[in-house]
C-alpha cells in the first residue's frame, strides 16, 4: 500500500500536485484546482496538529473506524462526493499558485511531523491512529484528488 512516509511515494504526490495547472479540468465534484489545493492543504493541517476537527456521534465514528478498516484491508480509493468536515470545505475562490506553493509546504512540514513522529494517536473520525494510518490515509486522500484532476 502507498504511504506519504515512503519518499518515493511522497515524491510521486509532489510531482502529481506540480503538473496540475489552474485549468486542471475536473472529472467530478465542485471544487476548481486551487479549491482543491487549498482542502487537501487543510486536511494535512489535522496530523500537524493545526486544525482540530468538531467531535461527532458514536455512529458517525463507528462508520469511520470501519471505512478505514475496509480501505486498508481492501486498499480502497475514497468515493467521489464524500460528505466532509465544514472546517476543511473549500467554497471560496483561492489563487492557485499560492495555493500549491502552501500545499507544497505543508507536505514538507507533514515529513518533518513524521520523523520527528509528532503526529496525534487519534483522528476524530478514524478513531485511534498509528503512523502507518496517517501515511496511508493521507496518501489516499491526496491520491483520490490528485484523480479529480487527471493528476
Amino acid at each position: 500500500m502507498k504511504s506519504l512516509h515512503n519518499e518515493n511515494d511522497f515524491n510521486e504526490i509532489k510531482k502529481r500536485i506540480a503538473s496540475l495547472s489552474e485549468n486542471s479540468e475536473r472529472k467530478w465534484g465542485r471544487m476548481n484546482a486551487a479549491q482543491m489545493l487549498h482542502h487537501c492543504n487543510l486536511i494535512l493541517q489535522i496530523p500537524l496538529k493545526k486544525i482540530e476537527l468538531p467531535e461527532i456521534n458514536f455512529i458517525l465514528r463507528a462508520i469511520g473506524i470501519c471505512t478505514k478498516k475496509e480501505m486498508q484491508i481492501f486498499n480502497n480509493g475514497i468515493p467521489h462526493n464524500m460528505p466532509g468536515f465544514r472546517k476543511v470545505i473549500v467554497n471560496f475562490e483561492c489563487d492557485f499558485e499560492q495555493e500549491k506553493f502552501k500545499l507544497l509546504k505543508t507536505l514538507d512540514d507533514y515529513q518533518e511531523a513524521f520523523r520527528k513522529k509528532q503526529f496525534p494517536d487519534r483522528h476524530v473520525l478514524f478513531g485511534k491512529m498509528e503512523e502507518k494510518d496517517w501515511g496511508f490515509l493521507e496518501y489516499k486522500h491526496l491520491d483520490h484528488h490528485l484523480k479529480q484532476f487527471n493528476a
